[in-house]
């Protein structure tokens, strides 16, 4: 045998060689390459063959390894190959054999087929043949085997936590084996080790056993045993597992071709998939891709290593080259990448030869793995992570529409600084990656804002983003969509996928359509009573609509004061500057002091407004039933005979969350000298304790028990009716017409208030009913045909102080829900002859969908046509209406932004420019009595409101009290021709807007964030737009979609007992002293104090503040003005007003008579007096009966 130089090639990179300076077991390792010179000039060793002198093992003294050298590689080959090839003989052995035996055992099969047939004569006589004993055995056998091989398959598949554990034990001792090739891969190819000293070649006999055992229950689990044979995984075990036995017997180790471990890396996507680490298609497809190649690239650069360090055999190992592994790997990827630098290349013959076979595939390999690899990961979503919670930090998840609009709005209200230090992440989740616009604003707001690109209906991203820690989930609607029930089917869908993943999470979402709405109700774990809140944006929008018919302003006012708005600061004289220092004006609540104990609710309204400068407009009642389904209510200027109790929550408005802190740190004891109300801080001070609440009765309603506690049987029956809005007040002091200083005792012979009375009778059966909760006017359904009008009907009807609806729409428009608009305008706190007759002028055919929802209300009637048309507008007498509503079901159908208002603006600009006969309206004014009732003083109570002050007659359009509904706020400049507002100016600071002539859906989105921290204000806001909605009626509505009538009892009859908003003229009645430079605080006192009247806010002309007179009809809101604020006499005041129980006695009789200060005088006295029997009142009852009756068949025929 030649030099055997290869033998001796390994890691490092140098050729080892024994060196005549060296002691036997001392090894010298020279860089030459040139083994074969260096080896003949070596000198004799202590292992020295005289025909080999160039063959040298490394070898030591204390290893009994052959003495001569001799190479030993064939062994550790020879074993892996009989194994595999006798292992394959005898599988081919077995089918040959087993194929004979089957085909020699077929005739014979056909003989034992004919005797059976033969001795089936036999089994029919009922004579039993005796099972053969061989069949039985051999059935037993194979079931046997069958269960091995089913315990086998069981514990190496992965459908068990076994067989999982199994599957990665394996492919975790497989890297392990391969880790030591790496390591053993610095050593020469071929050395003597003992087994028994060496610590890596024990590891590696411990991995090869475990090998081989799972290699024999895999064998058993096989079906088809050749194929197993020929697999990948079976081939790695044969060249891997062998030779490590034979090492262990001859003491010494051959790399060889363990380097096939590697191929066990394409299994690495299995386990991970077992594992449940990878889940989606392309994370599965890259680790495929990564493996395969990765296992390629590893497999090859071993079979390199192997034959480079060896040598060719037929060149007697002569030309091997010293190559570490690593160098290996190098040569590979340059080789498949096609670069090929040169300074590593193959000298062997097998090496060259390998390698051109393995650049064929892996240049392929490399040209499509390696593209596809690349585009997978920058595929990889940007936004794809997890949400890693902060702790001591909130977050919440807002998901649905997020563009940048609606998030561009979301964040300005949710973050505003006007709020307390907000410690809220808010976490976006959308489907849709977001644009380079709204991913700048997320970057803006990086401290606070966090985006995720994934769907809420996935289970795996509502996990990412840790749905089941957050606080709350806000899903956005697209308020501009052209189909609002798929967009509300969407939301739907959403809050179901997260109440599926995490019930107790609690949901606020924004729906467009009010009957979607009662979807919510069905979904299990849907809960208001946990938080859980439906923003429905057609209810808040048309009930926003509806107050402004009761009192123009109020959706300007609303709007405002549940949006956050920086205070602007205008030192200019001009009505800007007194409509921002409202606007600054938001919703806020807060815990009331224990020095507020036992107050009464308007003194401590008034000694909050007065000292504390802060207005409170209503408070969250507890009730002490546990019985009562709900037990939380909230109270809207409940009057003077409620007590405040120990942790009231009041709500307040004010301009920051710092300034109402103070109604919860005043201590009577501390702050009563105290002036400045900045002053007011929190004292040292001891809290009221809660036993001292046991001075003041549990429930506020109740009083002290008089002579008279045996007439109030309804009162323990009362309790169980629970109402969002307003107590059920048993010791109601009969409205603002009576002093607060009246004794309860006589205030409880009211009989209306008495159950039995004749009254509640004659209300049975008179045309004043209710639905079955008592919150709004009812009437039996009536068909369409009964309310429309012709043209000529509609001019020979005498309508005045109605309200005239303009409604554009056609048969496949969106419903709008009209409901939601004419609900609040028959709340049953206004009595009949209050309510405002409403007249749609519109498509027929669009108002027959929608009159479903109508026909139990009463006074509504229907002239077909269009808006547009004057004629019908004049039919109308649209001059005489008290509010012109102008809405449109078109507008999202049209996809350029600036036109979705075009029907809108222009019937607003049509009306205003009509003019209109001053004797007609002269004329019609004075046949019905025109002037507002409570605004003269002849009015038979002194009840200083009920409408807005009018004109005694309108001579042009510009002077209609309108408000149109826009969708698009940039088209709010085309309404008033004759204001100087920018294009760009916010809605909210434009003229219509602040006048209350114009109202956008998308002040709403403000409510989110505002639901969001308080979720009293959203049932404040809805209290006092919808006139009554409340979580009962909305279940009601749910279940039949139409109110119910029912009968009028104590309990529903008590629920007309609510507040409502009306407007206050200071011209007239008993506040005129104070309209002519008046101050508001000594109103907001006198109103207080005598009327139980709340007010609020001012609606005042625009040009008032000017020296000289102007002709300008146009009013802006003031919110919440201060204390020392001046009145001008045409001033209209915001109030919250008590219902008037005695307003409906008189009316009707007094609603035709002569308005004289005589009568007047005469008529307020009767009203102030407490009758003393029934048939005293049953006789303007009566009156009032016949007067309603007669003018019904002279005014609606």
């Amino acid at each position: 045998m030649a030099n055997g130089g290869g033998g001796g090639g390994g890691g490092g990179g140098s050729s080892l060689r024994m060196s005549s300076n060296i002691h036997a077991n001392h090894l010298s390792l020279d860089a030459s390459s040139s083994s074969s010179s260096s080896s003949s000039s070596s000198s004799s060793s202590s292992v020295h063959e005289p025909k080999m002198d160039a063959l040298i093992i490394p070898v030591t003294m204390e290893v009994p390894c052959d003495s001569r050298g001799q190479r030993m590689w064939w062994a550790f080959l020879a074993s892996s190959m009989v194994t595999f090839f006798g292992g394959l003989f005898i599988i081919l052995l077995w089918r040959t054999l087993k194929y004979l035996w089957t085909v020699c055992c077929h005739c014979g099969g056909k003989t034992k087929e004919a005797q059976k047939i033969n001795n089936g004569s036999s089994q029919a006589d009922g004579t039993l043949k005796p099972v053969d004993e061989k069949e039985e055995a051999v059935a037993a056998e194979v079931g046997w085997m069958t269960s091995v091989k089913d315990w086998a398959g069981v514990m190496i598949s992965a459908q068990t936590l076994t067989g999982r554990v199994l599957v990665v034990l394996v492919f975790a001792l497989s890297i392990g084996a391969l880790v030591i090739y790496f390591i053993d891969s610095s050593n020469p190819i071929e050395s003597c080790q003992n087994f028994y000293k060496d610590f890596t070649l024990q590891i590696d006999m411990a991995f090869n056993v475990f090998f081989l055992l799972y290699f024999g229950l895999r064998f058993i689990a096989a079906n088809d045993k050749l194929w197993f044979w020929l697999e990948v995984n079976s081939v790695v075990d044969f060249f891997t597992v062998p030779p490590v036995f034979v090492s262990v017997y001859l003491n010494r180790s051959w790399l060889g071709l363990r380097f096939l471990r590697a191929l066990r890396l394409i299994q690495f996507s299995e386990i991970l998939q077992f594992l449940n680490i990878l889940k989606t298609s392309n994370s599965i497809k890259l680790v495929n891709l990564l493996s395969i190649f990765i296992s390629t690239w590893l497999t090859a650069a071993g079979f390199i290593h192997l034959v480079e360090n060896s040598g060719d055999p037929w060149e007697n190992f002569q030309n091997n080259q010293a190559l570490t592994y690593w160098e290996c790997v190098y040569l590979l990827m340059v080789t498949m990448s096609t670069v090929g630098y040169g300074d590593v290349y193959a000298k062997t013959t097998l090496g060259r030869l390998f390698m051109v076979f393995f650049i064929l595939g892996g240049l392929a390999m490399f040209a499509s793995y390696v593209p596809e690899i690349i585009e997978l990961i920058g595929n990889r979503k940007k936004y794809g992570g997890s949400y890693s919670a902060v702790s001591g930090r909130k977050h919440i998840v807002v998901c649905g529409h997020i563009t940048l609009e609606s998030v561009s709005n979301f964040l300005k209200d949710f973050l505003h600084k006007d709020r307390d230090d907000v410690n809220v992440e808010i976490v976006f989740l959308h489907n849709i990656s977001p644009n380079l616009e709204l991913e700048a604003l997320f970057k803006r707001h990086f401290t606070q804002v966090e985006f995720y690109q994934g769907s809420v209906l996935n289970p795996h991203d509502l996990a990412r983003v840790k749905i089941e820690s957050a606080d709350a989930c806000l899903i956005l609607a697209n308020k501009y969509c052209a189909d609002p029930d798929a967009e509300d089917a969407s939301n739907i869908m959403r809050v179901i996928s997260i109440k599926n993943y995490h019930p107790k999470i609690r949901i606020i979402t924004q729906m467009l359509q009010y009957h979607n709405k009662a979807h919510l109700l069905n979904i299990p774990s849907w809960n208001w009573k946990e938080g859980d809140d439906a923003i429905c944006l057609a209810e808040l929008k048309l009930g926003f609509i509806a107050q402004s018919c009761l009192a123009q302003g109020l959706s300007t006012m609303l709007a405002n004061l549940f949006s956050m708005r920086s205070f602007i600061k205008i030192e200019e004289d001009t009505w800007q500057k007194y409509y921002l220092e409202g606007v600054s004006n938001e919703m806020y609540t807060e815990y009331l002091s224990s020095a507020f104990v036992g107050l009464s609710f308007p003194t401590v309204c008034e000694l909050c407004f007065v000292k504390l400068k802060l207005l409170m407009i209503a408070i969250e009642y507890k009730s002490a039933n546990r019985e009562s389904r709900s037990r939380k209510r909230i109270l809207i200027n409940p009057g003077n005979h409620l007590k405040i109790q120990e942790g009231t929550l009041g709500f307040f408005i004010a301009s920051d969350a710092k300034e109402v802190k103070r109604a919860f740190f005043y201590c009577k004891a501390c702050h009563d000298d105290i002036t400045d109300p900045k002053r007011i801080k929190k004292c040292g001070c001891k809290r009221l304790k809660v036993g001292a609440r046991s001075r003041y009765p549990k429930d506020p309603f109740e009083f002290k028990n008089t002579a008279h506690n045996s007439q109030l049987v309804t009162e323990p029956v009362e309790d169980e009716q629970p109402s969002t809005l307003s107590p059920k007040k048993k010791q109601r002091n009969g409205g603002m017409r009576n002093s607060p200083s009246s004794s309860p005792k006589l205030m409880r012979h009211d009989p209306l208030l008495i159950p039995g009375n004749d009254q509640i009778d004659n209300m049975d059966s008179n045309v004043k009913k209710y639905d079955s909760t008592g919150m709004f006017h009812w009437c039996a359904p009536k068909e369409i045909e009964k309310v429309i009008l012709t043209r000529s009907e509609a001019a020979m009807t005498v309508l005045s102080g109605h309200v005239v609806v303009c409604i554009f729409g056609d048969v496949s428009s969106a419903l709008i829900g009209l409901r939601n608009l004419v609900m609040p305008l028959r709340a049953s706190n206004f009595h009949y002859h209050e309510l405002k007759h409403i007249v749609f002028v519109g498509s027929i055919e669009y108002l027959k969908r929608e009159w479903e929802t109508l026909h139990n209300f009463p006074k509504v009637s229907i002239l077909p046509g269009t808006p547009l048309s004057r004629a019908d507008l004049r039919a109308v007498n649209i001059n005489l209406c008290d509010m012109c509503v102008i809405l449109s079901a078109n507008q999202n159908n049209i996809d350029d932004t600036s036109l979705q208002d075009k029907e809108c603006i222009l019937a607003s600009l049509n009306i205003k420019s009509m003019q209109f006969d001053d004797s007609i309206g002269v004329l019609q004014a004075n046949s019905q009595g025109f002037t507002p009732p409570g605004m003269d003083r002849s009015s038979p109570d002194n009840s200083p409101v009920h409408g807005m002050l009018r004109q005694p007659s309108i001579t042009t359009g510009v002077n209609i009290p309108i408000i149109t509904e826009l969708v698009n706020d940039t088209n709010v400049q085309f309404l008033d021709q004759d204001d100087d507002d920018d294009p760009d100016t916010e809605l909210y600071l434009t003229q219509p807007f602040a006048c209350g002539t114009a109202f956008a859906v998308s002040v709403l989105d403000s409510l989110m964030s505002a639901t969001y921290f308080n979720d009293n204000i959203l049932t404040l806001i809805r209290t006092l737009v919808t006139g009554g909605a409340t979580p009962e009626l909305e279940a009601l509505i749910a279940e039949e979609n139409a109110l119910r009538g029912g009968y009028s009892t104590p309990q529903t009859l008590a629920n007309r007992d609510r507040c409502r908003v009306a407007q206050l003229a200071l011209l007239d009645g008993p506040f005129a002293d104070l309209g002519d430079g008046g101050c508001y605080g000594d109103l907001f006192c006198k109103a207080l104090k005598t009327y139980n009247m709340l007010c609020f806010g001012i609606y005042r002309l625009r040009d008032a503040h000017l020296s000289t007179p102007s002709q300008c009809t146009k009013r802006y809101v003031i919110t919440n003005p201060p204390y020392e604020f001046e009145l001008v006499p045409t001033d209209l005041i915001f109030c919250l007003m008590q219902f008037d129980h005695n307003a409906g006695q008189s009316r009707a009789s007094l609603s035709h008579s002569s308005h004289s200060s005589q009568s007047s005088s005469k008529k307020s006295s009767s009203v102030h007096s407490i009758p003393s029997t029934a048939n005293r009142q049953n006789r303007p009852k009566s009156r009032e009966s016949r007067d309603k009756q007669n003018r019904k068949e002279m005014v609606y025929r």
